[in-house]
């Protein structure tokens, strides 16, 4: 895929450079019609949503519902299963240390470890289509509809719409946003919400420009809050200026509009998470995920921080991912190489080879002369966020291109600027402005046929726009076994010494007494016995999770079991 991209980049330069006229009579007609959607400006936003959701549901046939793999999948998956029971969390279950698994936390209570907007989308599916995955498609509809609102913001409608149109070919169909249960487009959404917003309030104080700026805040919170509370800090020292600035219409009219309606957002969505933080961690002030670090963890989330002591913990497994595995990472991506990792991590997915052409052009071309001068003030803005959500980046001691998701609308309407810049650089540039959305529909067209046609596709930790899900381990197929038997099931796992972390079985239902399955973690011969008490009327089995395959046999009391 990579090589293909780069591939029609050379073509697109090579024409552009020997005949740079090609096609304009077709591409022009082809614009003039497009312009007539864009500038029905609701209807621009609905199309560019449901081709998201259409092109995702018509490449089911080679890119099936996902099987969740990662651990925090599973997290948000055990969010989504307690919240459509109606419940913010569920008591510590019986005998934890069975159950104690990696993104979930099992005391004060049972739930996942990170905030409750992705587990919460993924209810919405599950309740409304019968599945999870079904969330994920909405929110990947729901992305692109609202970077396009955004982008109508800031852009004249032609503009927006292929910025609209971008999102979709890039983060709306493949990869991990739209083909896992990880995340993503949730911090998007909310994102765009408060980006695209801030024009509108500026321009014409309608209440409902900020009350949907107060409803991007509170996704922010509820998805990512450090990256969102960073890519908000400039918008709000923006607002405020304005508001006390010359230019402002007067506080009768910016206090009831403006001020008014985004407090009271504000206000409620610090009651109801304050609310939720209290029912899951017993404190309206202490985020699950503290608890997760300050319990298992080894490295800090900042890379300035220093290295934890060694908790204690219940089982070899947990503690050769935190003391090991993480630990690893975490001193990794402290070193020089390390950052240029995250940079490349970030170019992969958010840009590739194609959408690095416009900026690359631009920079190739300044003149001697140029300075930062040139550069109009909302164009410079956007700048400088993104280079200070960029600095915040580097300072996690982790990164995956998730974290930054609240700027994904911003990279997109730096990109389209871009594109409108090279589009006035004579026949040269505007050949190469047209053959971006062009190169990036060829390259879709090709990921979409990718299995039909034998094209390699890079694995799922590259982490571009196009990889493909990660591999399966192996238990979907034993649970979808186990589940075409009658009856209830208890699933000893046992684990190898030189067992792989991120190759995680434990993973449980909210409610694990009515649970058709259990997945538990095999322990000392006293302690299964006790838990096979404590759920009665099961079938009981022992799962060699190490074996190839693995295999899945009859529990019996008189096998060597060993204690961690």
């Amino acid at each position: 895929m990579l090589l293909i991209e780069t591939g029609l980049i050379a073509i697109a330069l090579f024409l552009a450079a020997i005949s740079p006229t090609l096609g304009k009579g077709l591409l022009e007609r082809a614009e003039s019609r497009l312009s007539c959607l864009a500038r029905r400006r609701t209807l621009a936003v609905l199309s560019v949503g449901v081709l998201a959701l259409v092109l995702r549901a018509a490449v089911l046939p080679t890119e099936p519902i996902p099987e969740p793999i990662v651990h925090d999948e599973f997290g948000y998956l055990l969010a989504a299963d307690t919240f459509s029971h109606v419940r913010l969390t569920n008591p510590t279950p019986p005998m934890w240390e069975h159950f104690e698994t990696f993104s979930v936390l099992m005391k004060p209570t049972y739930q996942c470890f990170a905030q409750p907007a992705q587990g919460m989308m993924l209810a919405s599916g599950k309740l409304l289509l019968g599945h999870p995955f079904w969330g994920v498609w909405l929110s990947c509809g729901l992305m692109c509809a609202t970077i396009m609102w955004m982008l109508q913001g800031w852009l004249a409608p032609e503009w927006a719409l292929l910025g609209g149109v971008l999102a979709v070919l890039r983060y709306g169909v493949f990869g991990y946003w739209a083909d896992s249960y990880w995340g993503g487009a949730m911090g998007a959404i909310g994102g765009a919400l408060v980006l695209g917003a801030l024009p509108r309030i500026k321009q014409s104080q309608r209440i409902r420009d900020a009350l949907l700026m107060g409803l991007g805040l509170a996704i922010l919170a509820n998805s990512r809050p450090y990256e969102g509370f960073v890519f908000s800090l400039p918008i709000a020292v923006m607002l405020v200026g304005w508001l006390v600035g010359r230019n402002a219409p007067g506080l009768r009219v910016t206090v009831p509009r403006v001020v008014i309606p985004l407090t009271l957002v504000l206000a409620l969505t610090v009651a109801g998470l304050g609310y939720y933080l209290w029912r899951v961690t017993g404190n309206p002030f202490r985020m699950p995920y503290q608890i997760e670090r300050q319990t298992y963890a080894v490295a800090p989330y900042m890379s300035w921080q220093p290295v934890r002591s060694e908790p204690v913990y219940h089982d070899p497994v947990i503690r050769k991912m935190y003391v090991e595995e993480e630990l690893v990472g975490y001193k990794f991506f402290r070193s020089f190489p390390g950052l240029l990792l995250k940079i490349y991590l970030w170019w992969s997915f958010f840009l590739g080879p194609v959408l690095t052409l416009p900026f690359l052009t631009l920079i190739l071309a300044l003149p001697a002369d140029f300075s930062w001068r040139h550069i109009g003030r909302s164009t410079l803005f956007l700048m400088i966020m993104l280079g200070v959500c960029a600095a915040a980046w580097t300072l996690e001691s982790f990164y995956n291109p998730h974290y930054s998701a609240p700027a994904t609308g911003l990279i997109l309407l730096l990109l389209v600027l871009s594109l409108r810049q090279l589009h006035q650089w004579g026949s040269r540039g505007l050949f190469l402005a047209r053959a971006v959305p062009l190169i990036c529909i060829l390259s879709f067209t090709a990921r979409t046929f990718a299995v039909p046609l034998h094209i390699p596709v890079r694995d799922f930790f590259s982490f571009s726009w196009y990889q493909k899900p990660p591999p399966s381990f192996g238990r979907s197929a034993i649970e979808k076994q186990l589940r075409g038997d009658s009856g209830k099931h208890l699933v000893f796992v046992h684990y190898a010494p030189d067992h792989e972390p991120f190759a995680e079985w434990v993973y449980n239902e909210s409610d694990l007494k009515n649970a058709r399955i259990v997945w538990a973690r095999e322990k000392e011969r006293t302690s299964n016995h006790q838990l096979i008490d404590a759920l009665p009327d099961r079938s009981v089995w022992r799962l060699d999770a190490d074996t190839k395959p693995p295999q899945l046999l009859p529990y019996s009391p008189t096998r060597e079991t060993h204690a961690p």
